[in-house]
């Protein structure tokens, strides 16, 4: 069975518009027809170094014009790009080398000869067989329950996530994108660098969000779309009003979105920030409507092709983005589906008008004296207060009620914890007040700002 596969996709732009500038970085501007010449010549160069279709090539890199280089020619050769995240030490990068076995690891120190050699090759495309349900790449999960497994997504995966939102969220040639999330994850790479290279707008590419330079992006480029996550939303607040001007769509995920943000956003900037919710596994799954109402706390409704719904409270999922298999783990792939509809692990509700609500990870759930407890709702509690900058809210160990939730606080100003708690106990089920409120002067977060409650403080029983 043969079927369109990405390269063939991004050919919209690469060849059918060559001759338009396509990307800036670092001050150099690339047509499209550059990109396409750099990619061939970079295959060209691991070819020589041995990949091959299936093959796998991991990429541990900041974003730069390399990695889509490096990316469009593993592409090009058939071979599956393994992305690895940047902020990765030895640990982390033992286990993803053992478990995916890359036949080549391309780091920073690696970069400058294997750079050389693709300038030495001719821009000759590779004749490679390439088919749309073949893997395409294999981006790891986080971890934070376990050992971090890998997601196999092949080329029909990520085109339909791609042509979804460049639909739904009607992106054109005219588009300008403002890309500061790191190529690495699946926003940074399925959102962003898919749906800039099929739909062929503009894109300025950041190696890193820096929330001192951002007023100075935004000016500078004029950007029509950007893609964030609550955190970077949380800097952009401290910027000038007017950065918003030229944009016509600002796009949230990766964490939840506190209501509480996109309220103050929305006064502050006059835009309404549209959340949406995707996974490593599935790429995108549910998004809030470009035209119509974009809901405070719900991440909208099922994209086109995507099916939803809720069995004791975890959200399920099944459609043309969902992932072929876990890497080598074929245990670990049986028990994450259920009749072909895939177990998100969130817990989620859904209204009678069809939008998706969700309530945090099952993990996350705190049972406490036989209460159910979600974390969020008492986050988005906290968070309406102004002296709390930050929450992160985690079930802990109690010799009494088997778990106690306990909130750890990132205050602005002065934060009085006893009003906190007074304020908790007016407004909330008595089971819900936290047992403890823990000052922290920053929460433990990965690279795209989602908190990493595994890491917060411990507490005895």
């Amino acid at each position: 069975m043969v079927a369109l596969n990405l390269i063939q996709l991004f050919d919209l732009s690469l060849r059918g518009r060559a001759e338009v500038e396509a990307l800036e970085w670092q001050g150099r501007v690339y047509t499209f027809g550059d990109l396409d010449r750099r990619s061939d010549r970079m295959a060209q160069a691991l070819a020589a170094r041995g990949l091959v279709a299936g093959e796998r090539i991991a990429v541990y890199l900041a974003n730069c014009v390399e990695y889509i280089d490096l990316y469009l020619a593993a592409l090009k050769l058939g071979a599956i790009f393994v992305p690895v995240n940047i902020l990765y030490r030895e640990r982390e990068l033992a286990h993803i080398v053992n478990d995916s076995r890359p036949l080549l690891f391309i780091s920073a120190e690696e970069l400058p000869g294997l750079v050389a050699e693709a300038e030495a090759c001719e821009a000759v495309r590779p004749v490679v067989t390439v088919d749309g349900d073949d893997g395409a790449a294999i981006i790891y999960t986080s971890g934070t329950t376990g050992v971090a497994k890998g997601a196999v997504l092949t080329h029909n995966n990520f085109a339909a996530n791609a042509v979804n939102l460049i639909t739904a969220w009607q992106m054109v040639a005219a588009d300008r994108l403002l890309l500061a999330l790191p190529l690495f994850h699946v926003h940074g790479l399925g959102n962003g660098l898919h749906c800039w290279l099929m739909a062929g707008f503009r894109v300025k590419l950041l190696e890193r969000f820096e929330a001192g330079r951002a007023e100075e992006e935004f000016f500078s480029f004029k950007p029509t779309v950007f893609f964030g996550v609550p955190t970077m939303y949380v800097r952009l607040m401290q910027c000038a009003a007017s950065i918003g001007e030229s944009v016509r769509l600002f796009v949230c995920g990766s964490a939840p979105l506190p209501a509480q943000l996109l309220e103050e956003f929305r006064e502050k900037f006059g835009s309404t920030i549209l959340e949406r919710y995707g996974m490593t596994e599935t790429l995108m799954n549910i998004s809030n409507p470009y035209v119509g109402e974009r809901r405070a706390g719900s991440v909208g409704l099922p994209l086109p092709g995507v099916s939803v719904k809720v069995v004791d409270g975890e959200v399920f999922v099944k459609g043309p983005n969902v992932f072929a298999r876990y890497w080598g783990r074929e245990e670990a792939t049986r028990l994450a589906f259920v009749d072909g509809w895939f177990r998100t692990g969130d817990i989620g509700s859904i209204a009678a008008d069809g939008y998706v609500t969700l309530a945090g990870r099952k993990s996350d759930l705190i049972i406490a004296s036989g209460f159910n407890i979600y974390p969020r709702e008492i986050e988005e509690f906290l968070l309406e207060h102004p002296e709390v900058a930050e929450v992160a809210v985690a079930g802990q160990p109690d010799a009494v009620k088997g778990e106690v939730p306990v909130a750890y606080v990132v205050a602005r100003g002065i934060c009085d914890v006893a009003e906190l708690e007074r304020k908790c106990r007016a407004a909330l089920a008595s089971f819900k007040v936290p047992k403890e409120f823990v000052l922290v002067e920053a929460l433990p977060r990965n690279a795209l700002g989602k908190v990493q409650k595994h890491l917060l403080p411990k507490r005895s029983a």
